[in-house]
């Protein structure tokens, strides 16, 4: 199956999942404008500002992400009873597929948050806001209205900003309920002490919070698994997704299983609330039944977006398959490599203990036959090599009027197909001396072949390989497509 296909099919999942969201509400207000010059009265910069622009923050950020995905919201929080409180819940009550339980507790300020942006760029953030445990009787109506609600909902988001929503006794209650109705429970953690997140499905924390959990280094991959397998360990949750900024993220499970997955390329313009755009995309394919590792693979692609606009954005399930579809395009030109650099890879695929599998062709007018040659070569390794004739190497073999089609257009042909990990051209009449550079695992050709006719099967049993002769798809081939064409 090709994996882009996979993922675009997941996305479309999104649209039947339900969450229900709990945690800290915020308003995220922005002052844009400019800046010509600097203040007489101290060296910093004057803004003339533009415009102003209210959203909603921290979990409601949470929501308006989910919302953007499709997915059906439930969404628990506290307010005070304040202008602030009142505009977040004029920005909730505008937003679709939400259900909204906004609480009230009178004395607390409602958090706002305002960011002062010049030329794409944050000079300031201003804070104001109430840092204390909500009382009592609120902590209780919290509990009491997301157990009403989870019979209806596949995941819980908890999402903790450590501003008093999500309290120790909050948080274990939730928990125990959502578990007690097979829901599946995502939590963006905050503080040190991770014991009260015992149970969860999955945390998602950064590089700098797993460090300051455990008291572990996380600079390194081998790090950051080994401090993940202690936190698992430590709090009993499934599974921990770390995001490590532009190292990407890592998926570490409790059976022991570890994901890499590497950051979306892209340039980077504002990192807010990228983290909550990750919570909501894993958890709306959870919701949504997509399987874990494919859901974080899903919310990689939808933080590489996310950090490209300014502001705390959001992303939308169109633009994730629109990211995915150019992303297999410019995968498949990317694994198209001259030998030096294909041997590097090949070099870091062998130490993570995978075999190698090669074959080689001119596959001019790519055809049925090719496809299911090289499904069956995948079939034998964990990494597949196709060596290609160049131009000049299939006039000599094929004639004059061949190839069909350029070099250049075959490699990318071939390597946007799922069963191809790497392509590399060769100028000679035979692979002779990429076989000897690559010294793959195993060599695959066609049975119309014997054991003893396939070029390098010498050199690759050598070096304790084998050869494999894959079945031929009858009725195909490039020379009988082309005299149907001049037919």
């Amino acid at each position: 199956m090709n994996m882009t296909s996979d993922l675009v099919s997941a996305v479309g999942q999104l649209a039947q999942a339900r969450v229900l969201c709990v945690g800290d509400v915020m308003l995220d207000r922005f002052v844009y404008g400019q800046v010509d010059r600097v203040s007489p009265e101290a060296p910093i910069p004057v803004v003339s500002v533009d415009r102003e622009v209210a959203i909603l923050g921290g979990a409601g950020n949470v929501v308006r992400n989910l919302v953007a995905l499709g997915a059906e919201t439930c969404f628990i929080s506290v307010i005070g009873d304040d202008p602030a409180g009142r505009e977040v819940t004029q920005l909730v009550g505008a937003e679709t597929r939400l259900e909204p339980h906004l609480l009230i507790e009178p004395r607390r300020r409602t958090t706002i948050k305002t960011r002062f942006v010049a030329a794409s760029q944050q000079l300031l953030r201003a804070d104001r806001e109430t840092v204390a445990p909500i009382s009592a009787p609120l902590r209780a109506q919290v509990v009491r209205r997301a157990e009403e609600a989870l019979a209806d909902y596949a995941v819980l988001i908890l999402s903790d900003y450590g501003k008093g929503v999500l309290g120790p006794d909050t948080v274990e209650a939730l928990i125990a309920a959502a578990r007690a109705n097979g829901v599946k429970v995502v939590i963006d953690p905050k503080g040190r002490d991770y014991a009260r997140y015992r149970g969860a499905t999955l945390l998602t924390p950064n590089r700098r919070e797993l460090a300051e959990a455990t008291g572990l280094p996380s600079a390194t991959d081998d790090e950051v698994v080994a401090a993940g397998r202690a936190l698992i360990a430590q709090c009993d949750v499934g599974a921990l997704l770390v995001t490590r900024s532009q190292d990407g993220m890592t998926l570490i499970e409790r059976d022991g299983t570890v994901t890499h997955l590497a950051a979306e390329a892209r340039e980077v313009f504002d990192v807010s609330g990228a983290g909550d755009t990750v919570i909501a995309a894993i958890a709306a394919a959870l919701a949504g039944g997509v399987p874990l590792v494919q859901a974080c693979m899903i919310a990689n692609v939808a933080a590489g977006i996310v950090v490209g606009k300014v502001g705390t954005a959001i992303t939308h399930a169109a633009e994730i398959v629109t990211a995915l579809q150019t992303q297999d395009l410019v995968h498949g030109e990317s694994k198209v490599m001259a030998l030096p650099v294909a041997l590097d890879q090949i070099a870091a695929w062998r130490a993570k203990g995978l075999k190698i599998g090669f074959t080689n062709g001119c596959f001019d007018l790519l055809h049925p036959g090719h496809v299911s040659l090289l499904a069956q070569a995948r079939a034998q390794c964990d990494r597949l090599i196709v060596g290609l004739n160049s131009d000049a190497s299939v006039q000599r073999l094929k004639g004059p009027t061949r190839p069909i089609q350029a070099e250049t257009a075959r490699a990318v042909v071939l390597a946007s197909l799922a069963h191809v990990d790497a392509v590399v051209l060769f100028a000679e009449d035979t692979p002779i001396d990429l076989i000897e550079a690559i010294r793959p695992d195993v060599l695959v050709k066609g049975a119309d072949y014997k054991l003893d006719e396939v070029v390098g099967g010498d050199v690759v049993q050598r070096h304790g390989g084998r050869v494999y002769l894959a079945k031929l798809a009858p009725g195909h081939s490039t020379t009988g497509t082309i005299a149907r064409i001049a037919g």
